[in-house]
């Protein structure tokens, strides 16, 4: 029996039995769709936070305060002490490097903003004028914080997009005046919209210089400073020259800890991608379930079809060609279900990202390749006692229905 004689008269037996075909295919498709759209969450999550770290900045090293040991706790909590503050000085001390390109200190706190009967709370980050080009903002209106003396303090702030709408509408921001806790400040410039960044929407922010931040906040120490390298190749130089500087300012003491955007990055991506194949795996039992139930209805359809293989072996047919028979029905049904769970799994990924848009939704290759040929497999090889079965039917019992 030829291949096409073979894929017609298992097409012609599913066929015949619609109800039992519709559900082992619909079992298969529901486990190809669970693996597709499983995966795809996974992969979207993980796109997600790349793009919101690349958002942060290019060749980007962070300085933080406090020294983060293996067990994720600095050597200051477990001592009861707490970790030595970084400085405006210790920022400034940084430029020393020839691998940093430029810095911008950050202090972050909370305050009441307010013009006229109009008032919230609001995020206020004190930095300086680098910090626009190091963390890739950009201004719709006005201009930034003037560049000057990291220690010079000065009555003006830059609003965030939302901020600018609720305290003045459509009217012109810049160049008006705002209250900030006690403080009068004069509107500067106002950022383009540019959303959540890990965490933290611009849109809601208002910076001011890091002087008058510390003056606000009657505080001297950063919440950590970012350093843009010069370029890709000096990351790792100015982690070691910070690391260095940072030592040598405090008294020989590692009371601090230098991270790079691309190891967390790297970190993110490996928990991310295991957590993808995690999800999938889980998925992909279903696709045994579906093949349990492929090989049960296809123990019952051998006892059911007893004498049609009796008549085949009878005129001749080889254990071999009635094997084949059984094996093309499961390619056909594994197939068949494949791609209607591929079809499945990608109006699924469709609608989640229509309800989620901010979430890159989108199943990986692989993950449609593995499921896709994990269907096939898992078909073929659950068929293989049925087969074996009905090959080794004697043909005259058969015939008689035994």
């Amino acid at each position: 029996m030829k291949l096409a004689d073979t894929l017609q008269f298992a097409s012609g037996s599913l066929r015949g039995s619609p109800t039992r075909t519709l559900l082992m295919m619909l079992a298969m498709s529901i486990g190809v769709a669970a693996v597709v759209v499983l995966t795809a969450l996974g992969e979207g999550a993980r796109r997600y936070v790349i793009d919101q770290f690349s958002s942060l900045g290019t060749n980007l090293v962070i300085v933080l305060p406090g020294r983060t040991e293996t067990a994720g706790v600095g050597p200051g909590l477990m001592s009861g002490q707490t970790p030595r503050d970084i400085t405006l000085d210790d920022a400034q001390a940084l430029l020393r490097s020839r691998a940093i390109k430029r810095i911008a200190p950050l202090t972050v706190g909370s305050a009441t903003i307010s013009r006229g009967a109009l008032n919230r709370e609001v995020v206020v980050a004190g930095s300086s004028s680098d910090m626009l080009g190091i963390r890739h903002m950009s201004i719709a209106v006005g201009s930034f914080l003037p560049p000057g003396d990291l220690h010079d303090s000065a009555s003006v702030c830059v609003l965030g997009n939302a901020i600018k709408r609720e305290l003045f509408g459509n009217e012109q921001a810049v160049g008006q005046s705002v209250r900030l806790g006690d403080r009068r400040f004069r509107v500067i410039g106002v950022l383009a919209s540019q959303g959540e960044s890990m965490g933290m929407r611009t849109d809601d922010l208002v910076i001011i210089p890091v002087a008058t931040a510390h003056q606000l906040f009657n505080t001297t120490s950063l919440f950590r400073v970012l350093i843009e390298a010069k370029n890709r190749d000096a990351i790792e130089a100015a982690v070691s020259e910070a690391e260095k500087i940072m030592v040598q300012r405090h008294s020989g003491e590692r009371d601090v800890t230098v991270i790079t955007q691309d190891a967390i990055l790297q970190t993110f991506d490996r928990i991310l991608t295991a957590l993808t194949m995690a999800v999938g795996g889980i998925a992909a039992i279903s696709l045994a379930v579906a093949g349990v139930l492929i090989m049960n209805v296809m123990l019952i359809a051998v006892a059911q079809r007893i004498r049609e293989i009796g008549l085949l072996k009878a005129l001749g047919a080889p254990a071999r060609q009635i094997r084949h028979l059984f094996f093309a029905e499961a390619v056909l049904l594994s197939g068949v279900g494949s791609v209607a769970g591929l079809a499945l799994g990608y109006m699924g990924s469709f609608i989640i990202g229509k309800v989620y848009p901010m979430l890159p939704v989108s199943p990986p290759w692989w993950a449609v390749l593995a499921a896709t040929l994990t269907a096939l497999g898992t078909g073929v090889l659950f068929s293989v006692w049925p087969a074996r079965r009905a090959a080794r039917l004697d043909p005259v019992a058969a015939l008689a229905g035994k």
